[in-house]
């Protein structure tokens, strides 16, 4: 059995505790959110928890950077894992570390061979509005004429904002709220036209089917009438040796016990 490479064994090893590690995350940013009012130590602990999941998918970067084959193409076909690794420290804002820590939850889940579309756009549909439903209550709660300033108007703004609806009852009025809404409207168009492309996919490769089954059974209709033609053509072939078709045919020996019958030649 052929050994696998040491960066796909780490990365088959790793994928659970890194999502066990992005669950404590979605945990501990939405805690300060939701409980506004909460002690400090509740506050410094959550955001414990956030660099230290950061810290722990930067080094799961590191090693499978040393562990790849060749690390100049790794970092180039890896360049937004690179990035979201590198966004917390441009600036140590809460909403980049959300971000970076999506993306490379996204791109780890996208590697699993087992996780299928449905269940990748179900996901990300979740939490795309858990996210950034959380994102910007926390921006906008604050904000001077700000008019999301609870959970269930901030999710009723996302799940109107991800449709494209937009009824406008809701709206960001920052400007970090607006780039939340930005993402949030891109994300919905690409993730509906995943569906609508998925959907269409299916209908295709059902009339393909259909469509083979039928030449299937044409073809073999077609084969079995060649048979048939092919049963008359011996048919008709054999029937020139029966008797009467002026074939020779010995004569039968007579029974025991009966007396010959001389036939006289026929002068």
């Amino acid at each position: 059995m052929k050994e696998q490479p040491a960066q796909l064994r780490w990365e088959r090893h790793t994928q659970l505790p890194l999502l066990v590690c992005a669950v404590a995350f979605g945990v501990a940013y939405a805690v300060p959110i939701i409980v506004a009012d909460a002690d400090r130590p509740v506050h410094e602990a959550c955001l414990l928890t956030e660099w230290l999941v950061w810290s722990v998918f930067a080094g799961d970067y590191a090693v499978r950077l040393l562990l790849a084959p060749d690390r100049r193409v790794f970092v180039r076909t890896h360049w937004l894992d690179l990035a979201a690794v590198l966004l917390p420290m441009i600036q140590p804002l809460r909403l980049l570390r959300l971000v970076s820590t999506l993306l490379l939850v996204g791109r780890r889940a996208r590697m699993a061979p087992q996780v299928r579309l449905t269940t990748y756009v179900a996901g990300a549909v979740v939490g795309l509005l858990m996210f950034g439903s959380l994102a910007v209550l926390s921006v906008e709660r604050d904000a001077p004429r700000g008019n999301i300033k609870n959970l269930q108007d901030a999710v009723w703004w996302s799940f109107t904002t991800m449709t494209t609806v937009g009824y406008g009852d809701h709206s960001p009025t920052t400007g970090l709220g607006r780039l939340v809404a930005v993402g949030l409207m891109l994300s919905g168009i690409a993730l509906l036209g995943v569906v609508t492309a998925n959907i269409a996919a299916w209908f295709i490769s059902r009339f393909e089917r259909d469509d083979q089954a039928e030449r299937l059974q044409a073809a073999a209709l077609s084969e079995l009438a060649e048979e048939v033609r092919a049963l008359r053509a011996e048919v008709a072939r054999l029937g020139g040796a029966v008797p009467g078709a002026g074939a020779d045919v010995p004569a039968p020996h007579p029974a025991p016990g009966t007396p010959s019958a001389v036939i006289a030649p026929t002068p």
